[in-house]
C-alpha cells in the first residue's frame, strides 16, 4: 500500500508558459482535521526530500502533535513522487520536463487544501530549506490567510551566491558523458558521484570536518563518510530529477510574480505572519546574514540563530539540541 496519496491537478499552466498535463502532487497527512477547519499546518519538503523525511518534526509531546493539529506534507514537483521528470509520461519526460517555481508547486498546494480539505487559512507554514522558500512564499501570496510562519535554514529568495554553489552542482553531474543531455537509459554514476562529494563539502561546515563529526555517525574516515553516506544518498536519486529541483531552488524569488513585480522588499514587508527565522550559524547555503535582511524587512519577524557545526543539514535534526531549539521555536509560535 502507498504511504501517501495524490492530488489529481489536472493541466497546470506554469509561469514558463508550458502546460503540465495531468499534474499529479503527492502528500502526507498527519492527524485530523477539525470540524472548524482551523488546525491545518503545512510543512512542504525539501531539496530532493519526501513526505517521510519531514517526520522527525511531528510526533506526541511535540509542536507539530498530530492529536492537535492536522499537518500535511506536500512533495515538490521534481521530488520523484509528485510530478517529475523521471515519472512524467512523454513528451514531458526526463530531460523535456519543464522548469518549476516555487510559484507554481504552491498554487497547486493551495488548490490541494482548498478543493480537498475546504481549508484557505493555515495556522502554520514550516519549512526546512526549499520547504522554506515555500513557506515564505505561501506568507507572501495570501498574508491574511497565513497566521504563522517558521523558515528553518532557507531563505525567500535565492542569493547569487547560493545560485553559484547550485550551478557548481549541476556542472558536476552533467559532466559525465552518461548523463546525454537527459535522455540517459542507465543514471549516470560518474556525475552522481561527483555531485555527492561537491555537495558533502558545502551541506556541512568546515568546523563539523575540523571535528570529526562523521565518526558520531559511525564513519571512520572522511573517505568513508563521502563513499556511504554521501555517493550512497545521490545514487539512490534520478539525475532529471535533481536537475529539476536545482533550477526551482535557484529561481526560487517571493517577489517573482504579477502582485509584486520582483519588489523583493515589499513581498517580505507585506508578510502578515508572526514569523520565526532560524538559520544555522555554520550554514554555508543561506548565512545569517541573509536571513537577517530578510526580517529587518518583515513585520512580525525574528531571527533565532541556531549554534551548530552542523551547518545546512542542521535544520533536519540531525543535532538533538538544534531539534530541541527548532521544536521550542514551533511550541512558542503555536502557544496562542
Amino acid at each position: 500500500m502507498s504511504d501517501h496519496q495524490t492530488f489529481e491537478a489536472g493541466d497546470v499552466v506554469l509561469q514558463c508558459g508550458i502546460t503540465l498535463k495531468g499534474a499529479k502532487l503527492a502528500f502526507k497527512t498527519h492527524g485530523t482535521l477539525n470540524a472548524v477547519k482551523s488546525n491545518l499546518v503545512l510543512f512542504p519538503t525539501r531539496f530532493s526530500g519526501r513526505h517521510g523525511d519531514n517526520e522527525y518534526l511531528i510526533g506526541e509531546g511535540m509542536a507539530l502533535d498530530p492529536r492537535r493539529y492536522f499537518i500535511v506534507v506536500p512533495n515538490l514537483f521534481g521530488n520523484g513522487v509528485s510530478s517529475s521528470p523521471s515519472n512524467t509520461p512523454s513528451p514531458l519526460d526526463r530531460a523535456r520536463f519543464p522548469s518549476v517555481t516555487i510559484h507554481d508547486n504552491v498554487l497547486v498546494q493551495r488548490r490541494l487544501l482548498t478543493e480537498v480539505f475546504g481549508v484557505d487559512r493555515l495556522v502554520l507554514a514550516v519549512g526546512w530549506s526549499m520547504g522554506a522558500q515555500q513557506a515564505y512564499q505561501w506568507a507572501a501570496l495570501w498574508p491574511d490567510q497565513i497566521e504563522r510562519l517558521l523558515a528553518i535554514c532557507g531563505s525567500a529568495r535565492c542569493s547569487p551566491h547560493n545560485f553559484v554553489f547550485l550551478d557548481g552542482m549541476r556542472a558536476a553531474l552533467t559532466a559525465d558523458a552518461a548523463w546525454r543531455g537527459g535522455w540517459y537509459d542507465e543514471p549516470p554514476a560518474v556525475g552522481l558521484r561527483a555531485i555527492a562529494r561537491a555537495w558533502a563539502g558545502w551541506g556541512l561546515s568546515q568546523e563539523f570536518y575540523r571535528r570529526h563529526m562523521y565518526r558520531e555517525m559511525r564513519y571512520a574516515t572522511v573517505e568513508d563518510f563521502l563513499i556511504n553516506w554521501w555517493e550512497g544518498l545521490f545514487r539512490q536519486r534520478d539525475a532529471n530529477n535533481l536537475l529539476a529541483l536545482i533550477w526551482t531552488w535557484q529561481h526560487a524569488d517571493i517577489a517573482a510574480n504579477d502582485i509584486y513585480e520582483g519588489d523583493f522588499e515589499r513581498a517580505l514587508g507585506a508578510i502578515e505572519a508572526r514569523t520565526i527565522v532560524m538559520p544555522c550559524r555554520t550554514d554555508l547555503y543561506f548565512p545569517p546574514e541573509d536571513s537577517a535582511y530578510e526580517v529587518r524587512h518583515m513585520k512580525q519577524a525574528e531571527l533565532r540563530i541556531i549554534d551548530s557545526v552542523w551547518g545546512h543539514y542542521d535544520g533536519g535534526g540531525r543535532d538533538r539540541e538544534s531539534l530541541r531549539a527548532i521544536d521550542a521555536a514551533l511550541k512558542d509560535l503555536l502557544a496562542d
